[in-house]
């Protein structure tokens, strides 16, 4: 496995676990995550937080994860960034959302109107067209 220095993973914005383990970390019920998580070492957990953090749909994952990192880990990779996320994954509800950010999302509605109407085709103009231009 190819280890990248904690600022190239922040800076370049890459993900620091394979893409497996996130996909398992994000379908991951509450009592399995903190198994998945205890299997990452400190300093990669702190840049996974970081990571997530930064992805709208992976917010919840982010504060599971920083809940499981010391707050000099979070800004020794994150900065100020890092101690923001701290503090947001040690407040109460952050603790009480689910890790999976499907029981956040907001309904989808569709229309039910038509989304335009077209006046119908009349092909009586483009023959009277044709006999024009060919005259």
């Amino acid at each position: 496995m190819q280890m990248f220095s904690s600022r190239d993973a922040f800076d370049n914005d890459f993900c620091p676990v394979r893409d497996e383990l996130l996909g398992e970390m994000y379908r991951a019920k509450e009592n399995g995550l903190p198994h998945l998580v205890e299997s990452i070492s400190s300093d990669v957990r702190a840049m996974l937080a970081l990571f997530c953090y930064r992805r709208s749909h992976l917010y919840s994952l982010a504060l599971a994860v920083a809940a499981t990192c010391s707050e000099h880990e979070l800004v020794e990779f994150g900065g100020r960034v890092g101690s923001t996320l701290y503090a947001l994954s040690r407040e109460p509800a952050a603790r009480a959302a689910p890790p999976s950010s499907y029981g956040n999302r907001k309904a989808i509605t569709l229309s039910t109107k038509p989304l335009s109407t077209f006046a119908p085709v009349d092909d009586e103009l483009d023959e009277e067209f044709a006999q024009a231009a060919t005259a």
